[in-house]
């Protein structure tokens, strides 16, 4: 689960820059039963478990009808003698 001290960022607000966080040793994730810090062997399965599956979500809003990408493939001709939409 994400870590309460830093919300899951992995560092802290300090007075001149940000700090690493010590609660979670920088990485934004805790044990969820104890709240230690995830040891390196079970945080890397789950940070690349998570990267699989917003890259997949990703690709879904990529390939999707109607999405911002087929809004730029499309002809912007608009209106009588073609005049160019640019939304200004």
């Amino acid at each position: 689960m994400e870590c309460s001290t830093c919300r899951g960022a992995g560092s802290t607000k300090g007075v001149f820059f940000d700090i690493d966080c010590a609660a979670c040793n920088a990485s934004g994730w805790v044990d969820q039963s104890t709240g230690d810090a995830l040891p390196l062997e079970d945080l890397v399965p789950q940070l690349n478990m998570k990267l699989r599956n917003v890259t997949a979500e990703l690709n879904r809003a990529r390939h999707s009808k109607g999405g911002a990408h087929e809004q730029y493939e499309q002809n912007n001709r608009r209106g009588a003698g073609g005049s160019n939409y640019t939304g200004d």
